[in-house]
């Protein structure tokens, strides 16, 4: 299934000055198969290393940190050779083996045309919680996502419509030629998410039983990790906050609080473990700008914040919501319905490397998202259905007067004027073109 990740793989394999590829993202995100196929496609051939599966590699790196010792040992340990220029080698859960990770700072200096990537599901923790001695400014990174929106509808097959709708123009009206397919396409996709194992089933079954049973899946294995990782005493307090994140978001108003996860429970006795669901790459906290200015990172409040999963279709399956609830949009969806629509997005935006924030003033007006575009910023409304009708918009626009502003809705694409601001009104199904309209 294609990746747009593939590309920048590319760039840095050609790189004059590359490092080792440090790629991050969350369990079963398809670090392993993008490699793999990045591997087939542009090397003769591909060393791969699971210091998860087998631990006894890790006893080639505790020697010393000799490259071309390590590198001669792997080569009898797995009976291979590992050539610079032709090899790609790759060190999967990586954070199983600290001093592999240490390593990569004299691969960088001592053997720099090998291509070396290496990748971990909850690398993230390790590096956060200082379990590990980090090679600072030796290694390039990335990070990987659960499929976006765009890469579900070429796996699907419509690859035609991406191709169609790249340099669709803001003033032409989207017929339902076009407009039809991509909603069900969509709802297909809140329905299934991103996960590859997830869409991989769908395409090849079109059976929603099948997917639940993957997303089911996918959800038990992200418990066990919960068991097996973090400090003891935080497991229930992560399972605590890991079952609350859907309830939280489908609230009016959605911030999140942390006396709702557990009656009795603090802020403070809880931090810890919502630090460690977000290092894991599982959900993304959204902090609140209530004084919009630039940069948005340094007048964030901390406290206040919204928290999403990283996958829609998880989120989907872990509030038990059934699929014919999102295909019939019953009555009963409501609820969660902006929380679906919202969550979306969210993910939608960060697939496209942009960091989120939130307005909120008082009680009275809120804006979904902003954004900073080239030393302005960007507000963006959602709303799950094609009512568009927001105050807290013209609100928004009218105080801060940004260059450009997005509704995001069912309805169709369209241009117009809100206090000066040029309003953009887009298709839900086209956010992934959200970092491209001027």
């Amino acid at each position: 299934m294609y990746r747009q990740i593939i590309n920048n793989l590319i760039s840095w394999k050609d790189k004059p000055n590359r490092k080792p590829l440090l790629l991050t993202g969350v369990r079963q995100c398809g670090k392993t198969y993008i490699v793999s196929e990045f591997a087939k496609e542009y090397f003769k051939n591909y060393v791969y290393v699971n210091f998860e599966e087998t631990e006894n590699y890790s006893a080639i790196f505790e020697y010393d940190f000799d490259v071309h010792r390590i590198i001669s040992e792997l080569e009898v340990v797995l009976n291979a050779k590992i050539i610079p220029g032709e090899t790609l080698l790759f060190f999967d859960e990586i954070q199983e083996c600290p001093k592999a990770i240490t390593s990569l700072k004299y691969f960088c200096e001592n053997l720099n045309n090998l291509h070396l990537i290496c990748a971990g599901s909850l690398l993230g923790v390790a590096i956060k919680q200082n379990q590990i001695s980090f090679p600072v400014g030796k290694v390039n990174r990335m990070q990987l996502y659960p499929m976006n929106f765009q890469e579900f509808v070429i796996a699907n097959g419509r690859e035609d419509l991406i191709t169609l709708f790249e340099k669709w123009p803001v003033d032409r009206v989207i017929p339902d030629l076009y407009s039809v397919p991509m909603k069900k396409l969509l709802k297909e996709y809140y329905i299934v998410g991103g996960m590859p194992e997830a869409v991989k089933t769908w395409i090849n079954t079109h059976d929603l039983q099948e997917v639940e049973a993957v997303q089911n899946e996918i959800l038990r294995d992200y418990s066990d990790d919960f068991s097996k990782h973090p400090p003891l005493k935080e497991i229930p307090k992560i399972r605590w906050i890991w079952d609350s994140v859907p309830v939280q978001l489908a609230k009016e108003n959605n911030k999140f609080v942390f006396s709702h996860v557990k009656e009795g429970k603090r802020s403070a006795e809880l931090e810890d473990a919502l630090q460690w669901l977000s290092d894991a790459g599982l959900i993304t906290a959204v902090y609140l700008a209530e004084k919009p200015e630039l940069p948005l990172s340094a007048f964030a409040d901390k406290t206040y914040f919204k928290v999403y999963m990283s996958d829609i279709g998880l989120l989907r399956a872990k509030s038990k919501i059934s699929a014919k609830t999102i295909l019939e949009e019953n009555d009963l969806y409501s609820r969660y319905k902006g929380a679906f629509a919202e969550n979306y997005v969210l993910n939608e935006l960060k697939s496209q490397e942009i960091e989120a924030y939130f307005w909120r003033s008082g009680n009275s007006a809120e804006i979904d998202f902003i954004f900073e575009k080239e030393n302005d910023l960007v507000p963006v409304e959602v709303k799950a259905a094609d009512n568009t009708q927001a105050k807290s918009f013209r609100q928004f626009c009218k105080k801060y007067s940004p260059h450009l502003a997005f509704k995001l809705s069912q309805k169709n694409i369209a241009q117009n004027d809100c206090e000066g601001t040029k309003a953009l009104s887009i298709p839900l199904y086209l956010t992934w073109r959200v970092k491209e309209f001027e």
